[in-house]
C-alpha cells in the first residue's frame, strides 16, 4: 500500500500506530509487555504452552480451544515461564469463571502442571499425547545418531591406516549406492514415519539399515507401538493395560532412553491416560504458535513487542 502511494512504508505504519489505530488507549498497553488478559475468551476446554516471540524470549500462552485459532482464541499471555509468575496473572481473572473451565491440555513440564493445577481446581488435565510419542522418536535418533558416529570413526581410522600403509581408500558402499555412513545419515527422517507412508527407494534403505542395525529396527517398533496405542485405543482401561505391556517390552529391550520414557510415562501415567476419555491433545495450541510464528514474520523489523501484540491481539483475541 506504501508503495502505491509513493510514500515510506515505515513511516505509514507509525502514522497508523500512532494516529489511525486504538493502540495509544488500548486498556492493555500500561502491561501488555509483561501480561496480556482476556478473561471474556475463557472456555471450557483449554490449552496451556509455551512460545516464541522475539529473539528466544518465551512467552506463556493460555488459548481456548472453542476459538479454533480465531478471533477468541487468546484467554492469556505472559512473559516467562515461571509458574509463579503466570498464575498470579491468571487468577486474576474471577474464581467463578475459572471453576468452569473441565480440561486442560498440556506438555509434561511441572510448571505448566502447577499452573493448571492452581488456575483450574476443576479442570481434568490431559498431558499431550504428542509430547510423549516425541520422547519416543528422539530416543529412537539418539540409536541411529550412535551408530552413525562410530560409522564416522570407523572410516576415520580405515582411511588412516590406508594412509600409512600407502594405499587408496574406497568406502564400501552397500546395494542400494549408499555407504554405510550416508545410510545412517539418509534415515533419519523415514524413521518418523509409519512404514505405510516409506516411498519404494525407502522401504529399500530401510531393509538395509534394519539388516545391519537390529537395535534401531527394535526401537523403531517401539516408537511405532506407543503411537499406535494413542492412535487406536480408545478406552482407558484398555490404554492402561497396553502401556503395561508396552512398559515391558522396553525392559526387555535394554535400552536405556527408552527406559527413561516408561519412567516419564509411569511418573504421568494420570493425566497420560485422561487422553483416552476425550482424546483430547495440544494440536490447537501447536497450531496457534505456527500462527503466531507467520504473524511475526510479517512484523520482521518492527521493535515495539506491545504493538507487535496489540495487533496480534487484534486478530486472535
Amino acid at each position: 500500500m506504501a508503495s502505491f502511494y509513493g510514500v515510506s512504508g515505515r513511516n505509514l505504519q507509525t502514522q497508523y500506530k500512532d494516529f489511525l489505530s486504538d493502540f495509544k488507549v488500548w486498556d492493555q498497553l500500561p502491561h501488555a509487555k509483561k501480561w496480556l488478559l482476556f478473561p471474556q475468551n475463557i472456555g471450557k476446554r483449554l490449552s496451556i504452552d509455551e512460545t516464541s516471540l522475539s529473539n528466544g524470549e518465551l512467552y506463556t500462552i493460555l488459548t481456548n480451544k472453542s476459538g479454533k485459532g480465531r478471533k477468541g482464541a487468546i484467554v492469556a499471555m505472559v512473559a516467562g515461564t515461571k509458574a509463579e509468575t503466570v498464575i498470579g496473572v491468571i487468577e486474576k481473572i474471577p474464581l467463578q469463571q475459572r471453576n468452569l473451565v473441565k480440561e486442560i491440555t498440556l506438555d509434561m513440564a511441572g510448571n505448566m502442571g502447577l499452573i493448571a493445577k492452581k488456575c483450574f481446581a476443576n479442570a481434568t488435565r490431559v498431558t499431550d499425547r504428542f509430547h510423549v510419542q516425541k520422547l519416543a522418536t528422539e530416543a529412537l535418533q539418539e540409536i541411529r545418531i550412535k551408530y552413525r558416529w562410530e560409522a564416522i570413526d570407523q572410516e576415520n581410522d580405515a582411511i588412516e591406516k590406508a594412509k600409512k600403509s600407502k594405499v587408496n581408500f574406497e568406502s564400501k558402499i552397500l546395494s542400494n549406492g549408499d555407504t554405510l555412513k550416508q545410510l545412517l545419515a539418509r534415515s533419519r527422517y523415514f524413521l518418523y514415519k509409519a512404514k505405510t507412508k516409506w516411498t519404494q527407494n525407502q522401504t529399500e534403505r530401510t531393509a538395509l539399515l534394519f539388516e545391519l542395525y537390529p537395535d534401531i529396527q527394535k526401537g523403531y517398533n517401539l516408537t511405532q507401538e506407543l503411537r499406535n496405542i494413542f492412535e487406536n485405543t480408545k478406552d482407558k482401561i484398555i490404554g492402561f493395560a497396553k502401556l503395561a505391556k508396552w512398559h515391558e517390552k522396553v525392559n526387555q529391550s535394554g535400552f536405556k532412553s527408552f527406559g527413561t520414557i516408561s519412567r516419564t510415562i509411569m511418573n504421568h501415567y494420570q493425566t497420560i491416560l485422561n487422553y483416552f476419555d476425550n482424546r483430547s491433545t495440544n494440536a490447537s495450541a501447536e497450531s496457534f504458535n505456527a500462527k503466531i510464528k507467520a504473524f511475526r514474520s510479517k512484523f520482521r523489523g518492527v521493535r515495539n513487542v506491545e504493538y507487535f501484540l496489540f495487533r496480534l491481539t487484534t486478530i486472535y483475541a
